[in-house]
């Protein structure tokens, strides 16, 4: 988690108690003002925590992906050299045979 979203998250929160408390000043004032505002203040911060934790779970998803790559990555060069060793020793063979076979024709 970067500095910097939790310095978005908290002026989210903020301004949703500035936007709140002023909006709330047009009208008549009454007591249940301020639990407008602490609800509104609560809801926009309950909405930056779920961002975090959305951005940090996407980041550890990312992460394992990144692995999964990695050793998929791993695993495909080593299945690559195992078949060139394969196919060079079949190659080998092959041409042992053609080898032999070119000198039986020939003789």
């Amino acid at each position: 988690m970067e500095t910097r979203d939790i310095v978005f998250s908290i002026v989210m929160v903020v301004s949703a108690f500035v936007l709140t408390y002023v909006w709330l000043g047009r009208f008549k004032y009454s007591p249940a003002n301020s639990l407008i505002v602490l609800a509104a203040i609560v809801m926009v911060g309950a909405l930056a925590a779920m961002l975090l934790s959305l951005d940090m779970r996407m980041r550890k998803i990312e992460e394992q992906l990144d692995l999964r790559e990695r050793s998929l990555r791993i695993n495909i060069q080593s299945v690559e050299d195992n078949m060139g060793k394969k196919i060079d020793t079949v190659t080998n063979v092959v041409d042992d045979a053609m080898e032999t076979f070119n000198r039986r024709n020939y003789r």
